[in-house]
């Protein structure tokens, strides 16, 4: 078996949410990668919230000319190859999200030629997973968040995040005072707590939107609201503020969901930087890096776990490792793949049970991710 076709499609996909009788719009930036063989099997991979075009691009241009003839069961090799091409000298950024995308559609090829689903072939430690529900977002205000939280518990979700920090560096000269941003995020994050009661797991994720004082400053105020994980709370992922901050909170800390590279891993577990580590396959090199990652993860004994969105795709992964854990069943992100792929597993009581079907377990629908590619939209990153 040969691979005979490699192609990236780029989607923008607008997402609406609808709470409390009110909806808000946002979009995610996603692109799909198809590898196909001699024999007729296509396997899809998918890449997410970062320049789809670029990655487009990448894959369409440069990356499918090195897989062309190759046999697509060998991922490390191809893994390997990929790696020297696009990040020769330990880049990251748009190379690892589309190795990960191809890797992905490797893993889901491989999973289909051998009539396995991807979890079994990495282990098959269990055959579901938990969820926590990412629900909170910069565009709910205070009293439609909490209504959005019961909403989920209502739902039979027990383990919730919320985002803070909402781009506060990046806006800083709007003006818009870091002090400002995380008082109202105590008074989000009290308003939650209050709507769910004491007994609901919650989680904070600041997507380094902080720098170390006002990541401090937060992590202390919301101490006595019981924060299961505090996600990225500093800019960078910057390790020795990670470490300092770390020190001086009782809330475990947790990030790596946008590193691409497995020695930034490494680097975070021997500096102890983070209590839980999160790559995720649709960015973090795919599941040939990511199990490379959790490997690590283990030997430090150091949690595991996933951030960054897409649980469809690193549900795998969690389920197929011993040490696998948590996996995001991120709102908007949810939305967006249910605009692209049929026969997605929906969580029950806050689980996710793994198909048995080969590979990936569910596909593009092909006529509407030919819709939505030619549907007018801006390019960019999602905003959720």
């Amino acid at each position: 078996m040969k691979i005979s076709r490699v192609s990236a499609t780029p989607l923008n996909l607008p997402v609406s949410v609808t709470i409390s009788g009110r909806t808000k719009t946002t979009s995610l930036s996603v692109c799909l990668v198809d590898i196909e063989t001699d024999t007729g099997l296509i396997g899809t991979g998918m890449t997410a919230i970062t320049e789809e075009e670029v990655i487009g691009s990448i894959v369409n241009d440069i990356a499918a000319h090195a897989l062309i003839g190759a046999d697509p069961l060998r991922h490390e090799r191809l893994w390997e190859r990929l790696y020297w091409l696009l990040t020769p000298r330990g880049q990251s950024g748009y190379a690892s999200h589309a190795i990960a995308a191809i890797d992905l559609a490797l893993w889901d090829l491989k999973g289909k030629a051998l009539g396995q689903p991807c979890w079994r072939l990495m282990g098959g430690a269990r055959a579901e997973v938990p969820v926590y529900a990412t629900f909170g977002f910069a565009f709910f205000d205070r009293d439609e968040l909490a209504a959005a939280a019961r909403s989920w518990v209502d739902r039979g979700f027990t383990r919730l995040k919320m985002t803070v920090g909402h781009h506060g560096l990046q806006r800083r000269d709007e003006p818009r005072p870091l002090d400002t941003l995380i008082t109202e995020d105590v008074a989000r994050i009290r308003a939650v707590r209050e709507a769910v009661g004491p007994d609901v797991q919650l989680y904070i994720d600041a997507n380094c939107s902080l720098d170390y004082f006002h990541a401090h400053a937060l992590a202390k105020r919301v101490e006595p609201y019981g924060i299961t994980f505090f996600e990225e709370p500093v800019s960078q992922n910057d390790i020795p503020n990670l470490v300092k901050l770390r020190q001086a909170t009782s809330i475990p800390l947790a990030g790596g969901q946008n590193e691409g590279l497995a020695s930034r891993f490494r680097d975070l577990l021997v500096a102890q930087a983070v209590d839980v580590v999160q790559p995720n396959a649709c960015i973090s090199g795919g599941y040939t890096q990511c199990l490379r990652i959790a490997g690590m993860a283990a030997a430090f004994n150091t949690r595991f776990a996933n951030g960054g969105a897409w649980p469809h795709h690193n549900m795998h992964l969690h389920a197929g490792l011993a040490n696998g854990s948590l996996v995001e069943y991120h709102s908007v992100a949810v939305e967006c793949c249910k605009q692209v792929f049929d026969d997605l597993p929906e969580p029950t009581a806050g689980m996710l049970t793994l198909p048995e079907t080969p590979g990936l377990g569910f596909t593009p629908n092909r006529d509407r991710v030919k819709e939505l590619a030619r549907r007018p939209g801006s390019r960019g990153v999602g905003k959720a």
